[in-house]
């Protein structure tokens, strides 16, 4: 018999709702939580640990439980749900997961020719969970954050990259370290910019090459286009010099992809 609470007032619900609602809380604690059944396979499938399952059985029956592995599995009602959703309209199940630690060195690459998508301080979760899926959807061998702004199990994080989070092998880091990283693991760094750039689809992206890209404000910092191996840019044909650093992002990762398919 599965373990039941009804109460809001419960104190590992209150727990959960600190890790829903504070990045502080989730850091300290190396858990997070997880909203849906598609977040939650990919996550399973992504090699984390799931402590806790939690299901409000009018939306999630007790039968689709089977393939999801946990320690332990609590059956929730509406109220306790409805204070732990972050989304209005999901399947009736959550979950407690222990986060991963995201190091530089962690990472390890399958082929001796990576493909590297690097964002530098992205702020919005919005714009990091399209960046994660853009990743996801081209097969990048990992995704690096330069000084991130926001911790990566942000519930609209997970969100909005559709559980990509959990699909890719990313890491976080200085602006400093990443570049000595790239530079020891002999990466060729491309920085979106506009300043001594050339366009995009000129570059040959089959060696090790890492698509580095900054915010739309302020775009990349001096560092950055001081290492450049060479700084790339998309022509635009309309009359503003910038657009959303997703958008960007999948441009370049796809033209990297399509030489890498026709060589």
């Amino acid at each position: 018999m599965n373990k039941e609470i009804t109460s809001v007032q419960n104190a590992f619900i209150k727990e959960l709702f600190q890790l829903k609602e504070k990045s502080r809380d989730r850091k300290k604690s190396g858990r997070f939580l997880i909203e849906g059944h598609r977040e939650l396979q990919l996550a399973l499938k992504g090699g984390y640990n799931i402590e806790t399952i939690l299901y409000f059985p009018e939306l999630f029956s007790a039968s689709q439980l089977e393939n999801l592995n946990a320690d332990e599995v609590i059956q929730i009602s509406k109220e306790v749900y409805q204070k732990l959703a972050h989304r209005d309209t999901t399947e009736g199940i959550l979950a407690v997961a222990q986060s991963k630690s995201h190091q530089l060195e962690d990472i390890s690459f399958k082929y001796k020719n990576p493909l590297i998508l690097v964002a530098e301080a992205p702020e919005k979760p919005g714009n990091i969970g399209a960046l994660l899926r853009t990743a996801d959807a081209a097969n990048v061998d990992a995704v690096i954050i330069a000084n991130p702004k926001t911790d990566l199990y942000n519930p609209n994080i997970i969100r909005s990259s559709v559980g990509c989070v959990f699909t890719n092998q990313i890491a976080t880091g200085s602006t400093s370290e990443i570049i000595s990283f790239l530079k020891k693991n002999n990466i060729n760094i491309y920085c979106a910019a506009l300043q001594a750039s050339q366009e995009y689809h000129t570059q040959d992206y089959n060696k090790p090459s890492a698509i580095v890209v900054g915010t739309e404000a302020t775009g990349l910092s001096d560092e950055w286009l001081k290492h450049s191996t060479q700084n790339i840019i998309i022509p635009m044909q309309g009359e503003i010099d910038s657009m959303n650093v997703s958008v960007a992002a999948g441009i370049l990762i796809f033209e990297a992809v399509r030489q890498r398919r026709i060589n």
